[in-house]
């Protein structure tokens, strides 16, 4: 059998027991090795940003490696960065379970995990241990940051998490859009995202060999408020690019699957369309700073349309759930033989064409 049969087995043996246990089955299976390493990728997909280079433009989200335990595993089978988290400051459980939901016939999943984390400080020692004894070199590590529920001083927590991480990691993502954490999404006002940005900014500095700080914007803006602190952000310094988009709480009249009126953040292909509206919205507002395209990618046309619209890495995790690991290295492969076909050279130069 070659590995992609293998891999579709995997994947159809996992969605026999609950995604929560399958989720967990496939971080040992990843720590486990069970997967050959990814080819080098087509060198029309590397790309530089934030000083740093990536062999290819293409990513896990946060959400699937969220306590920094498949890092290794993940960049050897084709990601060429992984954002771990959320992370909190201290250690805690997130929601009741069940608390995840696949969508089948919508190739989507709903999730209310509620920022579930080991804490910084047993997240700080895997990534110590990854930084020290990892062979795989190559790679990208990006950290998420949340706050704990009823924090009190949400700029103290995210401050914290610079502190713990900047060290550490590639860069470092402000989280205030998860929906699954009762006040979060509050701190996307303009006043209390500042505040925050702005503690987190100063507890980074800015030596040249420090990480990225990014801000990751929920789908469920409007238009106008996403444009309008986009703009302030990027005006008063406080970010080094965007991550569009987090999960959603909207629920198009299109959803099949029986679990659709489930509580809880809806990612996968329903949200593509608005994810790759925003990435068009924010790379105008930001003047093209750089952009993490994130929402219903799961193949190499997916990935270009983000990339067309103004992002400079794409991200994605749902679509692991319903075509495995191996989807990675497919949708590599997938966009270097659309960039060749459309006549780009190399990925950077597709970066915002739509606008042109």
């Amino acid at each position: 059998m070659t590995i992609d049969i293998l891999s579709q087995l995997a994947v159809r043996a996992l969605r026999l027991t609950d995604p929560e246990t399958a989720h967990d089955l496939a971080i040992r299976a990843l720590q486990a090795g069970l997967l050959p390493p990814a080819p080098a990728p087509p060198a029309s997909l590397a790309t530089r940003v934030w000083g740093r280079q990536f062999e290819h433009p293409i990513g896990v989200a946060a959400g699937f490696d969220k306590d920094a335990e498949a890092m290794a595993p993940l960049l050897r089978s084709g990601a060429a960065f992984v954002e771990i988290g959320a992370v909190t400051p201290a250690p805690q459980p997130g929601n009741p379970k069940p608390r995840v939901f696949r969508l089948p016939e919508d190739q989507a999943v709903i999730n209310r995990y509620g920022f579930n984390s080991a804490g910084h400080a047993a997240v700080a020692a895997r990534m110590r241990a990854f930084r020290r004894y990892s062979r795989r070199g190559r790679g990208l590590v990006g950290v998420n940051l949340g706050m704990n529920k009823g924090e009190p001083d949400p700029a103290t927590a995210y401050r914290d998490g610079v502190r713990a991480f900047a060290p550490l990691a590639d860069f470092l993502t402000i989280n205030v859009s998860s929906p699954n954490t009762p006040g979060l999404r509050d701190l996307q006002h303009e006043e209390f995202l500042i505040r925050i940005a702005r503690a987190a900014r100063a507890e980074l500095g800015e030596n040249p060999g420090r990480p990225a700080l990014l801000i990751k914007l929920s789908p469920d803006l409007a238009d106008d408020a996403v444009e309008g602190l986009v703009a302030t952000i990027t005006d008063l310094g406080l970010t080094d690019g965007w991550i569009v988009s987090n999960t959603t709480l909207a629920r198009p009249a299109s959803l099949k699957s029986a679990a659709a009126k489930e509580a809880g953040g809806l990612s996968g292909a329903p949200l593509r369309e608005r994810a790759t509206k925003l990435v068009r919205l924010v790379y105008r507002a930001s003047d093209g700073a750089p952009i993490v395209g994130a929402g219903g990618v799961d193949s190499g046309a997916a990935a270009y349309e983000k990339i067309r619209a103004g992002a400079v890495l794409i991200q994605t995790y749902t679509a692991l759930i319903y075509q495995g690991p191996l989807l990675l290295r497919r949708i590599a492969a997938e966009l270097a033989e659309i960039l060749e076909k459309d006549g780009f050279a190399r990925v950077a130069d597709a970066v915002g064409a739509d606008h042109a």
